[in-house]
């Protein structure tokens, strides 16, 4: 008896350490599982060696584009522009190799690169994907055949300066998207048909780059969305306008907002500075930072991250930034390190992306300062960038891999301690 229960006993062990080594995680939409580039995965290298982590495959079939990649299941995907047309692509994450190809719409060509910008969303057995152009579709995970369509200017938007760039958030049975327009700035869609469940018709501004993230303030769910001019907060229900907070946007407003209980963070660039704000129970909108707090950090389109107290990210014209969260103070800065680019965190360590050079460096998320503890350089490099084009797609940490792009060729790494 005493025998039988200690092989018992064992078989159960071995399960448990087998599932604990087997545990899997998903990247599923823009900025990971939590749409604030956080992830929960651990057990990562804390260091890299010299040349950096060992390159698990490389795949030169992405085509021209900036989209990032969702994961889920063992399978990545992600847009890319090729012989004229924006493709939904899928590709096998482990091995690099293409599943399907699926068509979205007519290339979109731009001085700064051609081809799609945004990154799909997935949703059990459907992925959905916006071009550049605003064609929106609906496809099946497995397969890639088309389920639904629709298009940014159907629900009364028009192409933005640098095309459409936002990536859709599914939020139980509605995806929704920004269009822009007098029909109502923001759209809610029946996921499973594409019909329009409501559209915001008290918002009428045009589109700009960030995307929509889902809410709770004081108990009540919200959609939070930042237009060029103003952050705002809408109903669930019916699109309904909630408050509004006025934000100084030029050119281009791109990074999407972090949520923290009923605070809100917000920054953009060309000199927009950044904002934190309250949302009260009556939903009154209070900042929190004064006017030299604004602009420790600039953010232009390589996101930030807040880990514990703190935001992290690069700040035009000051550099790598480390800032209290609540108080908007800067903590450090880093000018001469790596050159502004993107950010992702995973398990301790910021993986900061320089934009012109393809390096790569992994970073302690610290308040006591920028300690580097690996660094690579991106190679080989596309030689189908634009002129003005940069290695801008942000990095992706999952399930012990590190995803990047650079236009055409995508790469995935080994992180795992």
């Amino acid at each position: 008896m005493k025998a039988a229960t200690a092989y018992v006993l064992c078989a159960v062990l071995t399960l448990s350490t087998f599932s604990a080594h087997a545990e899997t995680h998903d990247w599923p939409q823009w900025l990971g599982p939590h749409r604030n580039g956080l992830t929960d995965e651990t057990g990562l290298l804390k260091s890299w060696p010299e040349g950096g982590p060992k390159k698990i495959w490389m795949s030169d079939k992405c085509g021209l584009g900036y989209s990032g990649p969702a994961i889920v299941d063992g399978k990545l995907y992600t847009m890319g522009a090729r012989d004229g047309s924006e493709l939904l692509l899928a590709f096998d994450a482990n091995t690099g190799d293409e599943l399907w190809a699926a068509k979205i719409g007519e290339q979109y060509e731009n001085g700064w690169g051609d081809g799609p910008r945004g990154t799909p969303s997935v949703d059990g057995d459907r992925i959905y994907a916006l071009g550049a152009q605003g064609s929106m579709v609906c496809v099946d995970a497995q397969t890639g055949s088309e389920r639904w369509r629709t298009t940014m200017q159907d629900l009364g938007g028009e192409i933005p300066n640098w095309g459409f760039c936002e990536s859709p958030l599914v939020d139980g049975d509605v995806v929704l998207v920004t269009p822009g327009g007098d029909k109502g700035a923001v759209a809610a869609l029946d996921k499973l048909s594409g019909q329009v469940r409501w559209q915001s018709t008290d918002v009428s501004d045009p589109a700009h780059y960030s995307s929509i993230i889902k809410s709770s303030f004081h108990g009540k769910p919200q959609y939070v969305q930042l237009m060029a001019q103003r952050l705002i907060g809408l109903s669930p229900t019916d699109g309904r306008l909630l408050w509004e907070f006025p934000w100084p946007g030029s050119t281009a407003v791109i990074p999407t907002p972090i949520v923290v209980g009923n605070f809100i963070y917000t920054t953009s660039g060309y000199g927009a500075g950044c904002q934190l704000v309250e949302i009260a129970a009556d939903n009154t909108v209070k900042p929190l930072y004064d006017d030299s707090q604004t602009k420790v950090m600039k953010n232009h389109h390589g996101g930030v991250v807040k880990v514990g107290d703190h935001v992290y990210g690069h700040s035009d014209g000051v550099g790598w930034v480390c800032q209290d969260f609540r108080t908007g103070e800067q903590v450090w800065r880093e000018r001469e390190a790596l050159e502004k680019g993107a950010i992702a965190y995973a398990d301790g360590r910021l993986y900061c992306l320089g934009e012109d050079t393809g390096d790569v460096a992994l970073v302690e998320a610290s308040p006591e300062g920028w300690k580097e503890v690996g660094r690579f350089t991106l190679a080989p490099q596309t030689e189908q960038r634009a002129p003005r084009g940069k290695v801008w797609t942000h990095p992706v940490i999952v399930n012990g891999k590190l995803y990047l792009r650079d236009q055409e060729l995508l790469f995935c790494f080994d992180v795992k301690e």
